[in-house]
């Protein structure tokens, strides 16, 4: 898109109505997002872009195309990020067309539909460059979010000294059976930990590939010097296991996480009283 007088008049108008365009695109920008960015905000951002959409038809898509689409790509994330849809996001580029047009009719420029149709691609372009940006950004966003919700969703805590709790609950698979892998073995080397706790009360069920997990994570904790203890197998869940014939073999199970705890507690020397034997 050349920039010459009299070839194409949309760098000129772009140039000599600069504050009027930018102020409307602002404004319709402003309108879409409804006081979730602030107009100050808005108005840095779009300013940046209009200098560079300025230089990169001046140019011909040179170093400031490069910027151009480094600056949609920062725009888009921080709109992922922010909580905004693709659609909110891509609306934000495409109402430069709507400000640049409202100028040429304000002016009478009738004839120079042309022109306009082709500076109207080059935007379209720039908005589908940002939602690909966008798209991008929030899939990392999704992906981040699965990552903390599975750490989360996958504790290991200090029960008494020497002893780790590791409460599971919902679906157990190779994903969270890693984690739980990497977080209760660094926890048994800060701790010095002897006996390790892992509670599967609320885990809805155990088949085949669940217990095989479980005897991963044992394993993986023996190997540094502690014991583990399965608690929390319920009638329903044992007899899964003895239908399936899945052997624990000489790993400790208890009905319950406090018989559970017990027997790590005796396992480190302590025995727990009732108040009538104390």
């Amino acid at each position: 898109m050349s920039g010459e007088t009299g070839e194409n008049p949309i760098p000129d108008l772009l140039h000599s109505r600069r504050d009027s365009v930018l102020d409307r695109w602002v404004e319709l920008v402003n309108e879409g997002i409804r006081g979730r960015i602030t107009e100050r905000e808005v108005r840095t951002e779009l300013t940046e872009l209009y200098g560079l959409v300025e230089r990169t038809l001046a140019d011909g898509d040179g170093t400031a195309g490069g910027e151009l689409r480094a600056a949609l790509g920062e725009i888009s994330r921080n709109r992922a990020r922010r909580g905004f849809s693709p659609t909110e996001t891509a609306i934000s580029v495409f109402s430069l067309k709507r400000a640049v047009r409202e100028q040429f009719e304000a002016l009478g420029q009738g004839g120079v539909f042309a022109e306009f149709g082709v500076f109207s691609d080059y935007v379209e372009d720039l908005g589908l460059e940002t939602f690909e940006a966008y798209a991008a950004a929030r899939e990392q966003v999704i992906a981040d979010q699965a990552e903390q919700l599975l750490e989360l969703s996958t504790p290991v805590v200090k029960l008494w000294d020497g002893i780790l709790g590791v409460p599971l609950v919902g679906t157990l698979d190779s994903a969270r059976t890693q984690v739980v892998m990497e977080t209760m073995l660094q926890m048994l080397a800060d701790t010095s930990s002897q006996f390790a706790v892992i509670d599967i009360t609320g885990v809805a069920a155990v088949d085949t590939e669940v217990a095989q997990h479980l005897l991963k994570t044992v394993m993986a904790a023996r190997l540094m010097g502690a014991e583990c203890v399965i608690s929390g197998i319920r009638p329903q869940i044992a007899h899964t296991i003895a239908t399936l014939g899945i052997e624990f073999g000489d790993i400790v199970t208890k009905a319950t996480l406090a018989d559970a705890l017990a027997y790590a507690l005796e396992g480190s020397g302590l025995r727990v009283l009732s108040r009538t034997d104390a």
